[in-house]
């Protein structure tokens, strides 16, 4: 840690949690608090208040007194198994309290933890493992025979993270450094391999320390986590409370991506401080919400912010932006309501300890206003790319800017500038990759596997923009000779080795790839999607009855395409979760009736959904007066699209 982060950690008009911090070190005997990392506090906190509650899932829940015995007697049987500094641990499990009692043991005994979210495929699991040569698992006793790979040791737990093995619970007195690795994530990569970011426990704490400063965490806030494992947003949303002392609550049940649901979770929990993606942060800001609220601050980032929050709003929202590589957040900034709307809402100031360099293309410091790529320095660095030392020199740089000895700086590929008011305007890539619904995306790892496809010649991925600040992936291929690929095959093939969010929404035949003068491909010449480019399964079916015109007017325009088949599987096309909440919603301003989107996953097809409105409508026209359902039933059959 640089002595900036160790004057911000230490300082107390700036941390409020320095008199907790003196209260671990005399736990824990330690001469200096600096010394002191994640598993150490937590285990403070536990002796401080060990009947407080620390995590919740569901109507499930744990003490700290209970999650300190069971990540104890898990991080004993991990050190007797060899775990130690920098050995890296696979953690293999769903959003659950296993999942926080697992990380945690991991870190008291003294390895780095490697998130491996289930929903992935198998295919990119392996590699993963294999690649950052993770040979001890953590796993949930259902889950260890769906295991993609068979490392040396399979460690098993219940939902509740209770460990079958090793019979010693006494505190693990954990002996990490902040120069020891706290775990590895593996971001999309640019090679068209995923690449694994080290972060020592010296970033992790700049971290924490920062947050607890900023947002006066106590042990009253009650936070949320619902974040996938493989995000390294989780960190965010667990350490800086349970080092704390503050209670951590995972949802069960609900539909995290549904911002109606999220409120409503957020609203029953009493959470104080909450996180959410940028695209689900800005449909959330925009519901009602009650005027006494406990929710006191929506945390936001991994994706451009395009809204400024309603002033109505009972609570602080700030937008923040860091990517994985400077564990979590670089800089951060509160969105003032309806504010500035010829300009996009700023990424804020950079956070303690971090230096923020604006640079042009010769590395020199562009000047104010001027933009230029973003350059990041200080304590929250990663280590590198997990056995890359080629791409960890690429993009690691030494900082020439600072008499530090071994100071670096993290070329990020982003654009911004700085705005008079210190803050930092955010400008897009400065290369190809892309960021859709809080995702990093490589296209480049996209176009490696569907070149693979027999049916493909060539490849290439880009973004294409369906609404304000709502992006969806678009693969452009020329096809093999004699070939014909449905759009159902392109997806399996890719969903088979890629995340679901790596999977394009849509498919569009070329005759030729458009390049430039150098050679390279044009992506500003390709096409947009339409009817007659777009690749499908079915033959165009129209709508044929004045309900089934309206609602494939709505999807059309919610998929920013011309028009829609009616057999069209609404997942297919370039759905999801997000933009199905919106097209439920817009039914229900255009027939007003209510569908579930649990309806939309058993229905996806315009025909099926519009027997559904049908129903409804048909329910709701009996309970009424004739004069009533005309009206109702008029309004129905209207002509034309609602925008």
């Amino acid at each position: 840690m640089s002595d900036t982060a160790v004057t911000a950690f230490n300082n107390e008009s700036h941390w409020s949690g320095r008199a907790q911090l003196e209260e671990t070190a005399k736990i824990r005997n330690h001469d200096d608090v600096r010394d002191l990392c994640v598993p150490q506090l937590v285990a403070a906190q536990a002796k401080a208040t060990p009947d407080a509650v620390a995590v919740t899932f569901g109507t499930l829940s744990l003490t700290y007194k209970e999650l300190e015995r069971r990540s104890s007697r898990l991080a004993h049987h991990l050190a007797s198994l060899g775990v130690g500094p920098d050995l890296v641990v696979g953690l293999y499990l769903n959003r659950s309290i296993a999942m926080v009692v697992g990380a945690l043991a991991i870190l008291e005994a003294g390895g780095a933890y490697l998130p491996l979210d289930p929903a992935y495929p198998a295919e990119r699991l392996a590699f993963v493992m294999e690649q950052a040569q993770a040979r001890i698992l953590v796993t949930g006793e259902c889950m260890a025979s769906g295991l993609p790979v068979q490392p040396d040791h399979v460690i098993t737990v219940d939902p509740e993270g209770r460990c079958s093995v090793g019979g010693n619970s006494e505190p693990m007195v954990s002996g990490v450094k902040k120069e020891d690795l706290a775990y590895v994530i593996y971001t999309s990569g640019s090679t068209g391999q995923p690449k694994g970011v080290e972060i020592t426990h010296g970033g992790l704490l700049n971290l924490v320390a920062w947050h607890q400063r900023v947002f006066k965490v106590s042990r009253e806030d009650r936070a949320s986590q619902l974040s996938g494992l493989a995000f390294d947003a989780v960190v965010w949303e667990l350490w800086p409370y349970l080092t704390v002392g503050a209670s951590v609550h995972l949802p069960e049940g609900i539909a995290t991506n549904d911002p109606g649901a999220v409120r409503d979770w957020y609203l029953s929990q009493g959470i104080t401080i909450g996180f959410l993606p940028t695209p689900l942060a800005e449909r959330a800001m925009m519901l009602e919400w009650p005027k006494k609220t406990s929710l006191r601050i929506l945390l936001t980032g991994a994706d451009t912010l395009h809204h400024y929050p309603p002033s109505r709003l009972p609570f602080r929202l700030v937008n923040n932006y860091g990517p994985t590589e400077c564990t979590v957040v670089a800089t951060s900034g509160t969105v003032l309501p309806d504010c500035r709307k010829d300009q996009l809402p700023t990424i804020g100031r950079p956070i303690d300890g971090v230096q923020i360099y604006i640079l042009d293309e010769h590395r020199q410091s562009v000047l104010s206003g001027e933009p230029g790529e973003i350059y990041i320095g200080g304590p929250s660095l990663a280590r590198g790319y997990r056995n890359r030392p080629d791409l960890t020199a690429d993009r690691f740089i030494p900082n020439p800017f600072s008499s530090e000895s071994g100071a670096r700086l993290y070329r990020t590929g982003d654009l911004g500038r700085y705005l008079p008011s210190g803050e930092i305007a955010f400008l897009g890539r400065a290369d190809e990759q892309i960021k859709i619904r809080g995702f990093r995306i490589e296209p480049a790892e996209i176009v490696k596997v569907l070149d693979e496809h027999p049916a493909v010649q060539a490849s290439v991925v880009a973004a294409r923009e369906i609404g304000p600040g709502d992006k969806q992936l678009v693969g452009y291929f020329l096809p093999a000779t004699n070939a014909q690929p449905t759009h159902t095959e392109l997806r399996n093939f890719l969903a088979g080795q890629l995340p679901e969010y790596m999977v394009p929404a849509t498919f569009v035949k070329l005759d030729v790839l458009p390049l430039n003068p150098s050679g390279k491909v044009d992506r500003t010449a390709l096409p947009e999607p339409d009817a007659e480019n777009t690749l499908r399964d079915n033959i165009f079916v129209a709508p044929r009855t004045s309900v089934e015109e309206r609602v494939a007017g709505i999807l059309a325009s919610l998929l920013g395409v011309k028009q829609v088949s009616v057999e069209d599987n609404f997942f297919l096309i370039g759905g999801h979760s997000l933009l199905g909440t919106q097209l439920i919603a817009k039914v229900r301003d255009a027939f007003a009736v209510e569908l579930s989107l649990r309806s939309l996953f058993d229905s996806p097809t315009i025909t099926e959904l519009c027997e559904q409105i049908e129903v409804l409508l048909l329910a709701k026209t009996e309970a009424m007066s004739d004069e009533e359902a005309e009206r109702l039933l008029g309004m129905s059959s209207s002509e034309g699209s609602l925008q």
